[in-house]
């Protein structure tokens, strides 16, 4: 059994504009004070100038945070995970958002949940990044939910060829292609018609966006596999979305790889924390039905 750790030392983040944010963050700020647990918080926090508070450096939080807590919804937490978590350091969520598969803390469960969290009354849930490369360039990309090959205009498709282990797969025109983990498959994966997989599953969901074929669908495939994408068209521009946030134009020809990164997310959760709980109160799942 592995040994839970108590958090000593714990940053503050977010990446949204809600006007609460600065509300929740200085009662935040309280109880970890009254736990007597070192703050930092990040530079992104605006709250009251008038109390002074001490901002820090994403480079000073990663070395010495063992936790950060997000404040915001899948967003930030996402922003979250990609500064901090790929760094191996825990996140957990405050939920502000409207649908928050990531965030699990309700503002009026703060004081009592991350009490409990401090005594070590909690759960660990790993997830997996992915990583991209394109074409020989040597920077790499990570994504949490999705990596997103598309042509960034209204019904122009794309071409490409894909394969899974170097072994090809189709050829495929479609307005682009949707690689997604577990954990994206409740985000664009989502709307776009997608399955919901079970965030612990080691698969890749590869979905590609309506497609001209009429017989394309959703192909699930281990997370351990190597996805390959050859873009063949010269004159389409395409373009390389990363958790629908950090995007890259493509020129040309292009081959983007995509795998399973080496960084892990642990994201941290209340003891009660339940999947499905998520599902049936964000997606509305066993809802009464309208009487007539």
């Amino acid at each position: 059994m592995v040994k839970k750790k108590k958090f000593s030392c714990i940053a503050i983040s977010t990446s949204s504009s809600e006007k609460n944010i600065p509300i929740i963050a200085e009662q935040l700020i309280e109880v970890l004070k009254n736990q007597d647990v070192k703050i930092l918080l990040d530079e992104n926090l605006s709250l009251n100038k008038k109390k002074k508070f001490k901002t820090h450096s994403e480079r000073t939080i990663i070395s010495q945070a063992d936790l950060v807590i997000a404040i915001g919804g899948d967003g930030t937490m996402l922003n979250s995970s990609r500064r901090y978590g790929s760094k191996g350091i825990p996140i957990l969520g405050i939920n502000l958002g409207k649908l928050g598969f990531l965030t699990d803390i309700a503002p009026e469960e703060l004081t009592s949940s991350i009490i409990r969290i401090i005594e070590k009354e909690y759960v660990e849930d790993k997830r997996f990044f992915l990583q991209t490369t394109v074409s020989n360039e040597k920077e790499k990309a990570l994504a949490l939910n999705e990596v997103v090959i598309h042509s960034g205009a209204i019904a122009q498709l794309i071409e490409y060829n894909l394969f899974v282990n170097d072994e090809f797969v189709y050829t495929q025109k479609s307005d682009g292609l949707i690689i997604a983990s577990p954990t994206g498959s409740t985000a664009y994966s989502l709307s776009g018609g997608g399955p919901i997989i079970y965030p612990n599953l080691d698969v890749l969901i590869l979905m590609p966006m309506f497609p001209q074929s009429l017989t394309s669908s959703p192909l699930i495939v281990s997370a351990n596999s190597s996805i390959r994408v050859e873009l063949l068209n010269k004159k389409n521009k395409k373009h390389l979305s990363f958790d629908s946030h950090n995007s890259i134009s493509l020129k040309g020809e292009a081959i983007v790889k995509i795998k399973k990164a080496d960084a892990e997310l642990t994201l941290i959760h209340p003891e009660d924390h339940s999947f499905f709980e998520s599902c049936r109160d964000k997606l509305g799942w066993s809802s009464n039905l309208l009487k007539k």
